[in-house]
């Protein structure tokens, strides 16, 4: 199954009202600007969508707003993993009903499965569902990890798995799955401070946080990345390094949220049991966000 993208692919937040419903003119807004700033591709439903506090009405209206604002002009692609693989298949086949022109699909969490039920959760997901898959390798929230043996076997046996999103912390996993994957086996970053090195070890992108805050400027850093060119990748990745850092002094979404909210395209709402900033850490981005001009100081 043909999937080609690469480059910045943002993992776009989700706006609320104080209310707590969401802000669909400020989603609006998001997309416009990154459409405007080149993305290559937008992930909604994921961790940084605060999908774990969705409902599946939301998750679907979500999926359904991104499709019909973007009009295909960059792929969408929908969260729709679940600890139990009948729900990860019902929330696949509504993604693929909807439009997305893929699925992200973590690894089951909490439940801790063996790489044989990880193979299987997979393995069932893409024999129900015709849509590229995208694996989902994230230990740090999920409490297990999919072996680089594993995502390679999937690779293999199924032609609508297509990629796999890497946010292990190991570099490692990325030169193992890219030197034996098929060629056309897309491996991504989810993890924004590995992406550029992991794309000059021949990884095709992230699945990126800090694209939210610096959407043009992110793009040329994969983009110079992918190329090849270390001068420019390293000179782009030193300005941004303290800010990508920074994304995660607190649980994502909190910090990238804080940002938006004070460069004006979001409220600065979150669902429990997510809270603001604390006020020193607030201190800590806006310092940065301030000498990267990202707002007046």
């Amino acid at each position: 199954m043909a999937f080609t993208l690469k480059g910045a692919i943002v993992a776009i937040v989700t706006p609320f009202l104080e209310s707590g419903e969401i802000d669909w003119d400020s989603f609006d807004k998001l997309i416009d600007w990154h459409i405007d700033s080149k993305t290559d591709g937008i992930v909604v439903c994921g961790t940084t969508g605060e999908t774990p506090t969705l409902t599946d009405e939301e998750d679907e209206a979500v999926i359904a707003r991104a499709v019909e604002k973007i009009k295909g002009r960059i792929p969408v692609i929908a969260g729709s993993g679940s600890n139990c693989t009948q729900t990860a298949i019902r929330k696949t086949q509504k993604a693929k009903n909807l439009g997305a022109d893929a699925a992200l699909v973590v690894v089951p969490y909490y439940n801790k499965p063996t790489e044989t039920g990880i193979y299987n959760h997979f393995s069932t997901v893409a024999q129900s569902v015709d849509i590229p898959i995208i694996l989902y390798n994230v230990p740090s929230r999920t409490g297990t990890s999919i072996l680089p043996e594993t995502v390679i076997r999937l690779a293999k046996d199924f032609d609508n798995i297509v990629a796999t999103k890497e946010a292990s912390g190991d570099l490692s996993y990325f030169t193992q799955i890219i030197a034996s994957a098929p060629k056309t086996f897309l491996v991504y970053s989810g993890d924004d401070f590995l992406a550029s090195s992991a794309n000059l070890l021949g990884a095709h992108g992230c699945i990126s946080v800090v694209a939210n805050i610096i959407p043009a400027e992110f793009q040329q850093l994969m983009k110079v990345s992918l190329q090849g060119d270390a001068i420019a990748t390293r000179k782009s990745f030193y300005k941004y390094k303290k800010l990508m850092e920074l994304c995660f002094v607190e649980s994502n979404p909190i910090p990238v949220k804080t940002a938006l909210a004070e460069m004006g395209f979001i409220k600065e709402f979150y669902r429990q049991p997510l809270c603001k900033i604390t006020p020193e850490n607030r201190q800590l981005l806006l310092n940065e966000m301030k000498n990267l001009k990202l707002i007046e100081k």
